[in-house]
């Protein structure tokens, strides 16, 4: 193949990629996105074969067997994914790739010896520190989101001592590779850059977790970029830096949508002290009623709002309550979802649950739209949400939720809470 059309090629798949960034932004679009991204990842690979400058491939077919093993294994994983268990999915991938990253840059480094430049040291370094620490942390992210080990906040005696003179450990043995080079101080730096990882996500408690997923995927987006550098990849550079880019603004999106800054998630554990709850919450009239109670009440109503959140999605309510919906909007009742930007457990997540029934995607409207027509609605059905809905994010600054934008379902004419 020629080098012209190679490069043609190359650029077909830098856009691809940027294309199923821009489809991935829309529930529409989302789809679509998803298979022009996994169309350019499999042509960015086979293009790897074809690349001009390499002569021969010395280990081809254990290639051939390393893509077959990946495949054999990712392929019934992602086909037998629960969505309810598709964070910890992303998560358990994403710590792969880091560490592949990892894995990659330290065999060229070893391949290259003394004749390495100081900028191809520095990106290794870099991205087997990153790499290192993406993959440590995202195997723990992993163990919390499925209930493997406690999703509490781990912390103990000194523990922030300890997590800054790791990080205090890794920085020196970074800068000991840079300047005088050789095997030991890398792989001492990759050891510390593991447990670093593992100290860094401890902390988190479980409802935070999807955010250091989020942080961990722009590490691996980072490192990946780092790598195509050492590599002279292009197209490494492209896909980590679009990566790394996305990760880092889908993280403070959901840190605001959390209400808390991003160093609060991550060690406000270490900070945290008990306050005693203060203000006073609005005292409402609540009413236990039957089924055929809440019927009477959708059936005399205008406007009806759902607020789904991740115990519906656990009890595979969504498909009753789009059956609940259709019936409703054949009466000529208006019918919306209100979706909080954390309702799943991650940005995204219950649209993909609620998309998974065939609730129609104009009916799902986002937290600031739906928040005004709240007072026009004479119905709210929450089913299997919680923290969203709470008044205490605005009443008590005591509570943990303190901050956090909700949905004012309060404003409503009546308010029925479901249990799933």
């Amino acid at each position: 193949m020629s080098k012209s059309l190679y490069d043609l090629l190359g650029l077909a798949v830098a856009v691809s990629f940027i294309l199923a960034l821009k489809g991935l932004s829309s529930p529409k679009s989302a789809r679509r996105g998803n298979l022009i991204g996994a169309v350019g990842a499999t042509l960015a690979t086979i293009l790897v074969f074809l690349d001009p400058s390499i002569t021969k491939f010395h280990n081809f077919y254990l290639i051939i067997v390393a893509i077959l093993i990946g495949v054999i294994a990712g392929v019934p994983a992602a086909r037998k994914i629960k969505m309810t268990s598709m964070p910890q999915l992303v998560a358990l991938f994403n710590g792969v790739g880091g560490g592949a990253a990892a894995l990659v840059a330290i065999v060229e480094y070893l391949n290259l010896g003394t004749q390495a430049s100081v900028a191809e040291v520095v990106a290794t370094v870099f991205t087997v520190v990153v790499g290192c620490t993406s993959f440590s942390g995202s195997i723990i992210t992993f163990l919390k989101l499925q209930e493997l080990m406690t999703t509490r906040p781990v912390v103990f005696p000194g523990g922030r001592f300890v997590i800054a003179a790791t990080l205090a450990g890794v920085l020196t043995t970074a800068g000991w590779t840079i300047s005088s080079g050789g095997n030991t101080p890398l792989l001492i730096m990759a050891a510390l850059s593991l447990a670093f990882g593992v100290l860094f996500v401890l902390p988190v408690g479980g409802a935070d977790v999807p955010i250091v997923i989020s942080l961990l995927n722009a590490f691996t987006g980072l490192t990946v970029a780092a790598s195509g550098y050492v590599l002279q990849a292009t197209l490494l550079i492209v896909a980590g830096t679009l990566v790394g880019a996305s990760g880092t603004i889908l993280t403070r999106l959901m840190a605001e949508a959390m209400g808390r800054s991003l160093f609060g998630t991550l060690f406000g554990a270490f900070t945290a002290k008990p306050q005693a709850a203060t203000g006073t919450a609005e005292e409402r009239p609540v009413k236990s009623g039957s089924p055929e109670d809440v019927a009477i009440l959708l059936n005399y109503a205008q406007r009806v709002v759902i607020v789904p959140g991740f115990g519906l999605a656990v009890a595979q309510a969504q498909h009753t309550i789009r059956e609940m919906a259709d019936l409703l909007t054949a009466k000529g009742i208006d019918v919306a979802y209100g979706i909080h930007p954390v309702a799943g457990r991650m940005p995204g997540h219950m649209n993909v649950l609620l998309a998974e029934a065939n609730v129609p995607y104009e009916q799902l409207v986002e937290m600031d739209e739906i928040n005004p027509t709240f007072p026009q609605t004479d119905v709210v059905l929450v089913v299997g949400a919680n923290d969203v809905v709470n008044p205490a994010a605005k009443t008590t600054p005591g509570a943990p939720i303190y901050g956090m934008p909700i949905l004012e379902v309060g404003s409503a004419g009546k308010i029925g809470r479901a249990h799933v």
